[in-house]
């Protein structure tokens, strides 16, 4: 069994205040959770509003399935508009590891 996690920074576009930066968050982690299958959420930088982390994590039998969800959630936020992929740091952690 195979674990990984990707950790984004973003930097939102024309926010301004943390209810626009809630209104563009939300629908990101959301349709991350729903075409991916993975969990998602928002993990770091809440208190700046034209900055985020968004982490997301998932799970597979095999390495190579955990490095194609992970490189499509990678994809999708860096096609996003509203949003600049400023970097990401990813995890794979294998079952057998001490």
């Amino acid at each position: 069994m195979f674990t990984g996690s990707l950790t984004a920074d973003l930097l939102l576009g024309d926010v301004h205040s943390l209810k626009e930066k809630r209104a563009v968050v939300k629908p990101i982690v959301a349709e991350l959770r729903r075409r991916f299958a993975v969990a998602a959420a928002e993990v770091g930088d809440q208190d700046l509003h034209r900055r985020v982390q968004v982490g997301v994590a998932t799970v597979a039998g095999e390495a190579a399935q955990v490095t194609d969800v992970l490189d499509a959630c990678e994809r999708l936020l860096a096609d996003r508009p509203e949003v600049t992929l400023l970097a990401t740091h990813r995890q794979l952690i294998s079952s057998t590891d001490s």
